[in-house]
């Protein structure tokens, strides 16, 4: 299994532009328009070379979070559990 931990929440119009292409791909997966606005929660899942992209609105729960990364074999480690408790 993998560990997900945070690299940063932005807002879409402060997003660094390293990390557009992988929310770009998750919006339109979701087939979601982005609000410039929208708070986004960037993961990096360890041992790869690959992000998670959360949209921080279309979650009530971390319980939510960990059944998507469920499906990538991923868990969220502690420190980036409560820090995303306290954005939902």
């Amino acid at each position: 299994m993998f560990i997900a931990t945070l690299v940063g929440i932005f807002k879409f119009n402060e997003l660094p532009q390293e990390y557009g292409p992988y929310v770009k791909y998750k919006a339109s997966l979701e087939k979601k328009n982005i609000d410039e606005n929208e708070k986004i929660a960037i993961l990096n899942i360890s041992g790869t070379e690959s992000y998670h992209v959360l949209f921080l609105d279309s979650y009530k729960s971390t319980a939510e979070i960990d059944e998507e990364l469920k499906a990538a074999d991923a868990k969220l480690n502690y420190n980036t559990k409560k820090i995303l408790e306290g954005h939902l």
